[in-house]
């Protein structure tokens, strides 16, 4: 296997805003979804499925090790963020992958100027950070929620490994 295809799975914010103006010609849809899927699970899957429904090309953000870290504590993430970037861009409904290493996603929204930001419908637009949401007003990006599956979490799924093999 090819090293550098997992290394170089992921590409820049600046490659990202390249693909979104090469669709933005091409009167396609660009959705943006983010985060951490660390453990990628089913319930990550499900709803990429759906976000990718929203459009013509669903971009993923995921956050960088340091910024989960910041977010969850110093144990995780599990997968590093070359790994989780590779395993996103092999499912064929996300077009591409960018890291982001701040604990939020404004100036990849500013830059990225998404037709359709997608979160779980676990989220609301309560729990949209507020910047964020000033972010995709400004843009004006459609925010859309997707179906999730529930009880699927990367805690849950870690509380599972650890109380069966502890």
């Amino acid at each position: 296997m090819d090293k550098n295809l997992i290394k170089n799975s992921a590409v820049s914010l600046q490659d990202a805003v390249s693909f979104r103006n090469k669709a933005k010609k091409e009167k396609k849809t660009f959705v943006l979804t983010n985060g951490c899927f660390d453990l990628l699970h089913s319930g990550h899957v499900f709803s990429l499925i759906e976000a990718s429904k929203l459009g013509d090309y669903l971009w993923v953000a995921i956050n960088s090790d340091s910024s989960i870290k910041n977010l969850k504590g110093p144990k995780r993430p599990i997968i590093n963020e070359i790994d989780r970037a590779y395993l996103l861009t092999s499912l064929q409904c996300v077009a591409g992958v960018t890291i982001f290493d701040s604990t939020r996603l404004v100036d990849e929204i500013l830059l990225l100027k998404p037709d359709i930001y997608a979160k779980a419908g676990d989220y609301d637009e309560s729990k949209i950070n507020t910047a964020e949401h000033e972010a995709l007003k400004e843009v004006k990006s459609k925010i859309e929620f997707v179906s999730f599956l529930p009880g699927r979490s990367t805690s849950s799924l870690i509380n599972n490994i650890v109380s069966n093999f502890d």
